[in-house]
C-alpha cells in the first residue's frame, strides 16, 4: 500500500507532505510530495501489488511507532504477574496509544517468582509480541527502592544473575543495577557479556561508583531523577556521571508528576541526542483509577497518580503518546519528542528495525492529529482495528 500524509516526522527528516510505501510488514520506500513520482517514460515500474494500489491519505502527522523500553503494565493488567494473557492485555492497551514496540518490565520479587515470570514472558518475546524483558530489580538500593519491596532488594550474586539470564534464554533485554552494591560491578560485566543492556538506577552511588559502572558496560540511566541520589555541587553523584557521559542513554518519565519540566529541559540540554522517553507505566495506564498491584506491592491510583500506601510514587499511568504530548508542552519540539519516543529507545536497546520511518524498517506507524492525539496505528504492516 501507499500512504500519504500532510507531514511525516522521522528521525533526521521532515517531509511535508510525504508518502511511504508498505509491502508486507516492511517499509520499502518513502519520499516527499503527495505521492511517488511516476517512472520515466518507457521505463516500467517494478511489478508490485502495493505499486498498483491507490494511495490512502492520512490527515495529520505520520510518525514511527513508539518504542517503550520501560513498562510494567496497562489496560488494567500487569507484566509483573508473569501471565501471558495479562501481558497480551498490556500490549493491546499500549498499542492503541501508538506503542508498537514494548519491553516488559518486572519488579523486585523472590528469585523463584522472577524466574517464573521471565520464562513465561520470554515466550511472548520469541513470538514477537514483546521486544524484550527488563529486570528492574532485585539488585537495587534499599534507600532508593521506591515502590519496590524493601525487604526483597538485595546485592547481586553471580548465581542469581546467571540463573535469571538463563531463564530468559536471550529474551532479557535490559537489567537495572545499583552500582554501589556488593558485587554490582562484576554483575554489570557479566550482564554485558551476555549481550544484555545494563541500566543504572534506584541507586545511592557516588559519581565515582557510577563512572565505574559505566566503564564496566552500563549504558542507560533508568528513569533519571527518580529514586536516585540527587545532584550536589561538591558531591555530584550519579546524575552528573550519567548526563555527561556520551555512552549513556537517558530515560525520562515525562508525565508532569515524576519530573518537573525544567528538569526535562535540563536533561535534554545536557544530552540532546540521548534522551529516551519511557512510561514506567503500571496497570492503571489506559485504565481507570483504583487499587492495583505492582509485583508484591499494593498501589492506589487516584486522579491518575499511582502511589504506595506510604505515599511513594509507584510507576505511572502514562502512555507514550502522552509522554510525547507532555514533552512538547514542556518545551521540546515535536521532532525532538518523537525522536525520544522512537529512535533513541530503539538504539539504546539495540532494536535495529524499529523506531524510524526508512526503507527496510518494520512498518510501524502512528498518525497524530493536530492535538497530538493518536488516530491510527499500524504495527508490522497491519492496522490496529481495536481502536
Amino acid at each position: 500500500m501507499i500512504l500519504t500524509a500532510d507531514r511525516i516526522v522521522t528521525p533526521g527528516q521532515v517531509l511535508a507532505p510525504g508518502w511511504v510505501r508498505v509491502e508486507g510488514d516492511r517499509l520499502v520506500d518513502l519520499g516527499e510530495g503527495g505521492s511517488p513520482a511516476p517512472p520515466p517514460t518507457g521505463q516500467e515500474r517494478r511489478p508490485s501489488t502495493a505499486a498498483a494500489s491507490k494511495p490512502r491519505h492520512l490527515s495529520g502527522t505520520l510518525v514511527p511507532g513508539f518504542v517503550d523500553v520501560h513498562c510494567h503494565g496497562g489496560g488494567g493488567a500487569s507484566f509483573t504477574v508473569g501471565d501471558p494473557a495479562e501481558a497480551r492485555r498490556v500490549a493491546a492497551a499500549h498499542l492503541r496509544h501508538g506503542t508498537t514496540s514494548l519491553v516488559a518490565s518486572l519488579v523486585t520479587d523472590e528469585g523463584d517468582e522472577l524466574e517464573r515470570a521471565v520464562r513465561s514472558l520470554g515466550e511472548l518475546v520469541r513470538d514477537g509480541l514483546l521486544a524484550g524483558i527488563h529486570l528492574e530489580g532485585p539488585w537495587l538500593s534499599r534507600d532508593y527502592c521506591g515502590a519496590h519491596e524493601p525487604t526483597l532488594v538485595r546485592p547481586p550474586s553471580r548465581r542469581e544473575v546467571d540463573r535469571l539470564l538463563a531463564a530468559g534464554d536471550g529474551t532479557v533485554r535490559m537489567v537495572t543495577v545499583a552500582p554501589e552494591l556488593d558485587g554490582a560491578i562484576d554483575a554489570v560485566r557479566r550482564i554485558r557479556e551476555a549481550g544484555v543492556v545494563v541500566g543504572i538506577g534506584h541507586t545511592d552511588a557516588t559519581w565515582e561508583q557510577a563512572r565505574e559502572a559505566i566503564d564496566a558496560g552500563a549504558t542507560v540511566a533508568t528513569h533519571l531523577f527518580n529514586q536516585i541520589r540527587g545532584l550536589h555541587h561538591r558531591r555530584p553523584g550519579p546524575i552528573a556521571a550519567l548526563l555527561e557521559d556520551e555512552r549513556v542513554w537517558i530515560e525520562l518519565i515525562s508525565d508532569g508528576v515524576h519530573v518537573h519540566p525544567a528538569m526535562l529541559r535540563l536533561a535534554r540540554a545536557a544530552a540532546p541526542e540521548r534522551i529516551m522517553l519511557v512510561t514506567d507505566a503500571m496497570g492503571a495506564a489506559a485504565a481507570d483509577d483504583g487499587d492495583y498491584h505492582l509485583g508484591p506491592i499494593h498501589v492506589q491510583v487516584r486522579d491518575g497518580v499511582a502511589r504506595t500506601p506510604s505515599g511513594a510514587i509507584a510507576g505511572s499511568t502514562l502512555t507514550m503518546a502522552g509522554a510525547v504530548r507532555h514533552s512538547v508542552a514542556s518545551g521540546f519540539t515535536l521532532e525532538q519528542a518523537v525522536d525520544a519516543a522512537t529512535r533513541a529507545p530503539a538504539a539504546a536497546l539495540g532494536l535495529t528495525d524499529v523506531g524510524e520511518i526508512r526503507a527496510g524498517a518494520r512498518a510501524d506507524l502512528v498518525v497524530l492529529d493536530d492535538d497530538l492525539g493518536v488516530t491510527d496505528v499500524m504495527r508490522a504492516g497491519a492496522w490496529d482495528t481495536r481502536r
